[in-house]
């Protein structure tokens, strides 16, 4: 693979790269909560590339999003926790949170889009949280802007305002629990080539490529999005945050019109492109890792495979973040059966 060059990360507070040693402060914290997940070769003889899949899918909540959300919480004290602790999430992440809040004694509440899936939300109302459905432009707003001001009735607010806030992607230390993949990943292939990791928020591949960049700076890192919800791609195309015509899809784990603007510093300049592929591709790959390797994954867990099935990081010893595989059964089954169109 080539090696790329690219300008140095700037040091802007939140955006600067995570240290390494937060990183492994990080891995610490979180051992016994989360998986040192499985790195496994795609069951694939015609694969244009060697590609292995990285199964996040194998983590108790069913996602990545258990490493971010576990790493920001033990690093809270006691009375913090004590007072609550509160997500945006559209499932994922609220999963994660309300698990790791039942387990360390912590009051939870979850802003979740109305439009969220009712598989993922029944999932975090199953551990006690307590859910608040919002506009799903309000819901974007509250991520984007970290806070609930003026986008939730006021005694909701209140309550919000009196937790802690675990942010789903902009969060150094959520950041951190996710770059321990980028650290796995070394220890089990430490000859890899390229990664790729599924762009939503940017906090999956923007923690793992500030443990790659820091460790093997070598190593090509994509971001990987569809073609319904590819912010990210236009903006680099421009130099410059841009906004999209976004279509919701089956892949609900990932999208938006814009790129939040709390993460365009980091991912532009960690990130070597992000790659976009069709609705249709992600169905083969959800396919394909079914019946290949009996791995169950939800859209954006599948998009990886996608753009390293379509040849668009070339040859090589290619990693792809199976990043969940939180999905709703009757999907899963129109999937597997070719209904989806």
């Amino acid at each position: 693979m080539v090696e790329q060059t690219r300008p140095p990360v700037p040091a802007r507070g939140l955006h600067k790269a995570i240290p390494l040693e937060r990183i492994f402060a990080a891995r610490q914290r979180t051992a016994e909560i989360t998986l040192h997940t499985p790195l496994v070769r795609l069951n694939f003889d015609d694969a244009p590339a060697e590609i292995y899949l990285k199964l996040e899918t194998l983590q108790p909540v069913g996602s990545f999003k258990l490493r971010g959300a576990a790493s920001a919480m033990t690093a809270l004290d006691d009375s913090t926790l004590k007072a609550g602790v509160w997500t945006a999430s559209a499932g994922n992440m609220g999963y994660a949170v309300a698990w790791c809040a039942r387990r360390l004694g912590a009051p939870c509440a979850v802003v979740a889009p109305e439009d969220a899936p009712a598989a993922k939300l029944q999932a975090i109302a199953a551990q006690g949280a307590t859910i608040h459905l919002v506009p799903f432009a309000a819901y974007q707003e509250i991520q984007r802007r970290c806070s609930p001001n003026g986008l939730v009735e006021p005694m909701l607010e209140a309550k919000l305002t009196a937790m802690t806030l675990i942010h789903p992607f902009a969060d150094e230390q959520v950041m951190a629990g996710n770059a321990v993949i980028g650290l796995e990943i070394l220890e089990d292939l430490p000859q890899v080539e390229a990664v790729i990791a599924p762009y939503g928020g940017g906090g999956l591949s923007c923690g793992i490529a500030s443990a790659l960049r820091a460790l093997r700076p070598q190593i090509r890192i994509c971001a990987c999005e569809v073609e319904t919800a590819a912010p990210l791609a236009a903006s680099l195309a421009a130099s410059q945050p841009v906004e999209i015509t976004y279509a919701p899809s089956f892949v609900s784990g990932m999208g938006a019109p814009f790129v939040f603007p709390q993460m365009w510093p980091l991912a532009s300049h960690l990130l070597d492109d992000s790659l976009v592929v069709s609705l249709a591709a992600v169905r083969r790959s959800i396919r394909l890792l079914a019946l290949h390797n009996h791995v169950i994954a939800e859209g954006a867990g599948a998009v990886s495979v996608a753009a390293a099935m379509n040849g668009m990081v070339g040859a090589g010893k290619i990693v792809c973040i199976v990043s969940g595989g939180n999905m709703d059964a009757s999907l899963l089954v129109n999937i597997l059966s070719e209904g989806i169109q």
